[in-house]
């Protein structure tokens, strides 16, 4: 399982020119599920993007977590992070998990991020989308697990 988090002060996402979902001060998250994925990652990749001390406390330093300042989460599927790009110069997606079983994770990792209280939106499985974002810093971290 690859995550992309990125500290953002807005995101949305748009599904055929529709804004489906977005965000103000907050995570955008987007989530890539490998074969072997399991509840057990899921659940350690919520509660670590929850809880990673990323965002600024009152002296400017990275002390404060997404639940610390209440901010909202956006959580976009996106397969590619599973892309192999060893090999040739196109990407490949043996490592992806299928896509019952990646929806499925997906959808288990906005549950435990929603168990948090924290306000959750989400982007659209499997669906061509255009993510707009304004990175805060910027900060972009990868977690794997």
């Amino acid at each position: 399982m690859k995550i992309v988090l990125q500290r953002v002060s807005r995101a949305s996402v748009t599904v055929k020119g529709q804004v489906i979902a977005s965000i103000s001060k907050g995570l955008l998250i987007l989530f890539g599920a490998e074969k072997n994925d399991d509840e057990d990652k899921v659940q350690f990749l919520a509660e670590k993007t929850i809880n990673l001390r990323i965002f600024a406390d009152e002296n400017g330093k990275m002390n404060l977590s997404c639940l610390d300042i209440g901010g909202e989460v956006l959580v976009v599927s996106q397969f590619t992070l599973a892309g192999d790009c060893t090999k040739g110069r196109r990407p490949g997606f043996d490592n992806a998990a299928a896509p019952e079983v990646a929806e499925s994770l997906y959808q288990r990792f906005i549950q435990q991020v929603l168990k948090s209280g924290l306000r959750v939106s989400s982007g659209e499985f499997g669906a061509d989308m255009q993510v707009e974002l304004v990175n805060d810093g910027p900060v972009t971290f990868t977690l794997e697990r």
